[in-house]
């Protein structure tokens, strides 16, 4: 049975890598690099160390993938947003809404950055897709600037890195800091009326700070 499940899947090698990946993200975001197990991701993918190994080259190698695939998936979203389309204004509450959302909605994404940060990036500089990927949301930034400032909407000339990293700190933290923070100040950051407002809150900042001009 299994050797006629590990058939199929030779069948179907992208769906059987992306099977592992699935696994495999959650794996490690829960126990880390260290702390994660392939022969766990094979048992419960129905496939064998031997073909992760086949696939990834390796643990590590299955990590780095992870990683790759945890940035891909936010950057496809942006670029599904045809933010060129709007106003600058609406593009950017636009773009801090998803980023907010998908923060929410992938806790393991937040963990597993997390988990690279304390091994200082190591691994992600090995990556040069993780390079390449993230470079397209700082031009998209950098458009809806030029635009705003053209338009007269935006005062400031701000650094699209600054405003990315502006966005991503607020939706960042209050996924990794969630359960410290409730705890600390009795707030449960989940609850839907929190939410709304936080997610107001962080747009209303970043569009403030545009259009008013340093002074």
């Amino acid at each position: 049975m299994v050797a006629r499940a590990e058939t199929n899947r030779k069948n179907d090698p992208e769906r059987t890598k992306e099977d592992i990946l699935a696994v495999a993200t959650e794996e490690f975001s829960t126990h880390g690099l260290a702390g994660g197990r392939v022969d766990a991701i094979a048992e419960r993918t129905r496939t064998s160390k031997r073909m992760i190994y086949y696939y990834f080259g390796g643990k590590e190698g299955l990590y780095l993938s992870v990683l790759e695939r945890a940035y891909r998936k936010i950057r496809t979203l942006e670029e599904d947003l045809k933010l060129a389309s709007l106003a600058p204004e609406e593009a950017l509450r636009t773009l801090i809404a998803s980023t907010f959302e998908h923060d929410e909605a992938n806790p393991d994404f937040v963990r597993l950055v997390s988990i690279e940060n304390i091994h200082h990036a190591a691994h992600m500089l090995r990556s040069d897709a993780i390079r390449d990927l993230n470079v397209s949301v700082i031009e998209t930034i950098a458009g809806i600037l030029e635009r705003g400032l053209a338009d007269g909407v935006f005062k400031r000339q701000a650094d699209p890195i600054d405003v990315h990293m502006l966005i991503s700190a607020f939706c960042f933290f209050r996924v990794s800091n969630r359960y410290t923070f409730g705890t600390i100040f009795r707030r449960d950051l989940s609850e839907p009326e929190i939410m709304v407002r936080h997610k107001g809150m962080i747009a209303d900042a970043v569009i403030n700070y545009l259009k008013n001009e340093r002074s």
